[in-house]
């Protein structure tokens, strides 16, 4: 078990694909917190405005740490795929865009949306030493322990190792030391989101409104393409005559034909995975006959390694190389879609009855 390469997978992968979600709620419940003094009136010192400057990032990182820790743990004994439903997911994914979006709107002033605040109980307070101190923590701590019901392609490869660990304590510390990689970039998030709320009145707050509002709609995307709804940018755009074009033949010079049939009569289809597409992204298949999904990844990495199929509630962790072969039985006329398990990136087939066209 390489820990040193885990930590790397951490910082300078995890950190950017799981920002993509887990990112905004930070930024969006930081900047919506209320602001208290942490020291004596007057002018704080340096290293105390630091301190509380870091405190929400803190809290997010020890949640995160203690919950995906314990799930490490929990993998690594068990030895057994322990994973959320496609429907869990894709309606906490739905959940996080719609409460960062929220937290966009409120950030920007928008009627309606003003008096959105996050903040823990005042009872907090009672429990722990440093009033402002823990309160600017506690909430984001929470949102550090539930970020593990939204994980991210590259968590959840992560997460498939200390599942093959075999042993519940390097389970814990393949998830720790994961978690660790990602700590500098959720720190920058963390402060700058501090920053910005500090600055309230500023240009800052109006710009990092917008950037926390556009993460929401992307993270809302996510969990629309993963339900297949109407409303997500793919099926959108398929309206508007903007998708891709159904393909059956090959799709590009270093791309497998897509569609072919065995001795046996079985419909083979072949679906891409690199990292940042499947390739091709529309493939024609006939209905009424039997059907096996190969996904072959070539050099994959990061959220195309989560391949999901929501109406067959399929998920499956995809090597780096290699093919993996899903049973997709007899198909009807219409459409299935694929995607990565955050929605970021999709593809579906265009089913249709023998003779026809797409």
């Amino acid at each position: 078990m390489n820990l040193y390469a885990i930590l790397l997978t951490g910082l300078f992968a995890g950190g950017v694909s799981c920002a993509a979600v887990q990112g905004g709620l930070l930024a969006g419940l930081v900047m919506r917190q209320r602001q208290h003094s942490t020291t004596a009136p007057g002018r704080p010192g340096f290293f105390a405005r630091l301190a509380d400057d870091l405190a929400p990032a803190a809290g997010f990182l020890t949640g995160k740490l203690l919950s995906h820790t314990l799930l490490g743990a929990l993998l690594g004994a068990l030895g057994a795929t322990v994973q959320l439903s496609v429907t869990v997911r894709t309606m906490t994914q739905i959940a996080a865009g719609v409460l960062v979006v929220v937290f966009g709107l409120a950030q920007l002033g928008v009627p309606g949306f003003r008096g959105v605040m996050v903040e823990p109980p005042a009872s907090w307070s009672r429990l722990v030493r440093g009033r402002a101190r823990s309160t600017s923590a506690a909430a984001p701590a929470v949102l550090g322990v539930a970020s593990v019901l939204i994980p991210c392609g590259v968590t959840l490869s992560v997460e498939a190792l200390a599942l093959t660990s075999g042993s519940a304590v390097a389970g814990a510390a393949i998830m720790a030391v994961f978690v660790a990689g990602t700590a500098p970039l959720f720190t920058a998030l963390g402060y700058l989101a501090r920053k910005a709320a500090g600055a309230w009145r500023g240009r800052l707050a109006i710009a990092t409104g917008v950037v926390v509002l556009a993460m929401g709609v992307y993270t809302l995307n996510g969990g629309l393409e993963l339900s297949g709804s109407s409303l997500a940018a793919s099926r959108v755009a398929e309206t508007l005559g903007l998708g891709d074009a159904p393909v059956t033949a090959r799709a590009a010079p270093d791309d497998a034909p897509p569609l072919s049939t065995t001795a046996d009569g079985t419909q083979q289809v072949v679906v891409t995975a690199v990292t940042g597409a499947y390739r091709p992204g529309n493939i024609r298949v006939t209905a009424g006959t039997p059907t096996s999904l190969i996904v072959r990844s070539r050099d994959a990495d990061g959220c195309v390694r989560a391949f999901v199929i929501a109406d067959r509630d399929i998920q499956r962790i995809l090597p780096a190389d290699g093919d993996t072969v899903i049973d997709l039985g007899i198909l009807q006329p219409g459409r299935l879609d694929y995607s990565c398990g955050m929605g970021m990136y999709t593809g579906h087939l265009t089913i249709v009855a023998a003779g026809e066209t797409a």
